[in-house]
């Protein structure tokens, strides 16, 4: 009898390597094309919410992407801990709401304050989740 957990992971990797191929070979023509169409047609203003809807699914995934990292080397872990890895959120997000535990590792207090430093109230006004419904579901 086949594996099961073998034929998912397989199935799981094989998505993920076609998904990451058209992303990094579709991605600079959409991104290009995005540019010049607002170009030619004048609606430069819009590049504006462009750029932040990308920055905002390139952090989402970067969450994704490197959340044991991120979770390994900036947090400090205990039952208050917020973790990494929710894919409908930021990395900032995450950073914020571990500011407010009071469990953010040395290198998370740095990354929190240097994303401050360049957008004042960056990481807590980033916060996309209701806190203080967190902490009620955390303090039972």
């Amino acid at each position: 009898m086949k594996n099961n957990n073998t034929a998912n992971l397989f199935k799981s990797f094989l998505l993920f390597c076609i998904a990451f191929v058209l992303l990094i070979t579709t991605a600079p023509i959409g991104f290009f094309y995005a540019l010049v169409r607002q170009i030619i047609f004048e609606k430069v203003k819009t590049l504006s919410i462009f750029f932040t809807e990308v920055a905002l699914v390139l952090d989402e995934a970067g969450n994704v992407v490197m959340q044991h990292l991120l979770n390994d080397t900036l947090l400090i872990k205990n039952k208050n801990t917020y973790y990494f890895g929710n894919k409908k959120e930021t990395i900032s997000s995450v950073i914020g709401k571990n500011s407010l535990t009071g469990t953010l590792a040395p290198l998370g207090k740095a990354l929190n304050s240097f994303l401050n430093f360049i957008d004042k109230g960056h990481t807590l006004n980033s916060i996309i989740y209701d806190v203080k419904r967190w902490e009620e579901e955390n303090a039972l």
